[in-house]
């Protein structure tokens, strides 16, 4: 460029408003620096005016027909080193986002100063950034208040990781015990472990394992309760009985939880997989029991009769224990509908050798209930609730 001769900076305007076309073309026009090279009606007329005249600089109208999202990347893809002007009267900072996404380097509203057109073409083609003061206020404020949103959900992971390594420490998990009653019988057979959190604050047991899953640290967190869960092997007061542990697959095939297990009778642990607890892979699931099983190690399938993955379950794992879930065996001496599904999950798993356990026996009608279906074995608050494990293997005087 020789001394003092002014630098041109090549324009197009797309829009699909003549009128518009016409007045930002002639207040371009107006600038001895500034050339107005084509205009467009939509986004292909644009992309092709930009791939044609390769402009410093394209008004992109946010709303034209074929989209100014569109429009902008077609333009910067079409010539890369095009600066796209967002032109829009201003009505969301949706527009301003998705017009910023796709390449747009500033947004001027329609209705705006001339001056401020011609400074947002200067400083895109010099590559810098414009906005306009109508909505700069708004969108700073809404990116002040985006950073304190996100710094805010970093406080609150970084709370729930401080959470989840409290309760992964040596202690921090105290087990409650449910006992498993032989009900023809009335003699306690076995135990079921359920993980109790006894810190501040104060929050319920899924709540914990919810946050260990926010952070990739659920399988941690449930051989951490089977570690303390399985200390009722060194605790007299269990005596014969066996102890069942909630697990999840993730778990089973992971073997972390075979190592928590290490060392402990086979023949007296029930493993618990839960209808809430997606398999992804049975086969895989069942080979990672099998030495387990081999050893005299039970599987038990929880919450049947919940939904449709509990049948899935038995059907592929071929359990030991058919756990019946409290949404049948509650009033199953007046509903007739669960008493008959029931009694067909009891005649299956009679054909097929499984055991039965009826959980959420709460009243002694349903107790009554289920002794006349044939099951044998029972738990529930009517039995006894969670509680220390002396408290758990204690014998029954009326059931």
């Amino acid at each position: 460029m020789s001394a003092g001769r002014v630098r041109t900076f090549r324009v197009i305007v797309a829009d699909d408003d003549p009128l518009v076309r016409a007045t930002v073309g002639d207040v371009l026009a107006s600038e001895p620096d500034i050339e107005l090279v084509a205009t467009a009606a939509d986004a292909a007329e644009a992309v092709e005016a930009a791939r044609t005249w390769t402009p410093d600089v394209a008004i992109v109208d946010v709303k034209m027909p074929g989209g100014g999202p569109e429009a902008s990347r077609g333009i910067i893809a079409a010539s890369r080193a095009t600066r796209v002007v967002a032109f829009s009267v201003y009505d969301d900072h949706a527009s301003i986002r998705e017009m910023i996404r796709s390449g747009a380097s500033g947004y001027v509203v329609k209705g705006a100063p001339a001056g401020e057109i011609v400074e947002a073409v200067r400083r895109a083609a010099a590559g810098l950034g414009h906005l306009s003061a109508s909505v700069a206020v708004d969108v700073v404020r809404e990116l002040a208040g985006q950073l304190e949103r996100e710094a805010r959900a970093v406080e609150l992971e970084q709370a729930v990781r401080e959470r989840v390594e409290r309760a992964l420490e040596p202690g921090a998990i105290t087990p409650a015990y449910q006992a498993i009653v032989d009900i023809g019988r009335s003699r306690i057979v076995g135990v079921e472990a359920l993980a109790r959190f006894p810190l501040d604050p104060s929050r319920p047991v899924d709540a914990w394992f919810a946050d260990a899953a926010g952070i990739g640290r659920h399988v941690d967190l449930e051989v951490a309760a089977v570690h303390a869960e399985a200390r009722a092997f060194e605790d007299a007061a269990l005596g014969s009985c066996y102890v069942s542990l909630n697990v999840s697959p993730e778990a089973i095939v992971g073997r972390g939880v075979f190592d928590a297990l290490a060392g402990l009778p086979r023949d007296r642990i029930v493993l618990e997989v839960t209808e809430h607890a997606p398999v992804t892979d049975y086969a895989a699931l069942a080979d990672a029991l099998a030495p387990f099983r081999a050893a005299g190690g039970r599987l038990a399938v929880d919450d049947a009769g919940a939904g449709f993955a509990s049948l899935r379950h038995i059907l592929w794992l071929e359990p030991d224990i058919i756990k019946l879930d409290i949404s049948l065996t509650r009033d199953i001496d007046t509903d007739r509908r669960r008493r008959a599904l029931a009694a067909a999950l009891i005649t299956f798993a009679s054909e097929m050798g499984i055991a039965i356990v009826a959980e959420g026996i709460e009243t002694r009608p349903e107790l009554d209930a289920l002794r006349s279906l044939g099951v044998r074995f029972g738990q529930g608050y009517f039995l006894r609730r969670p509680c220390p494990l002396a408290q758990a293997t204690a014998p029954l005087f009326d059931a």
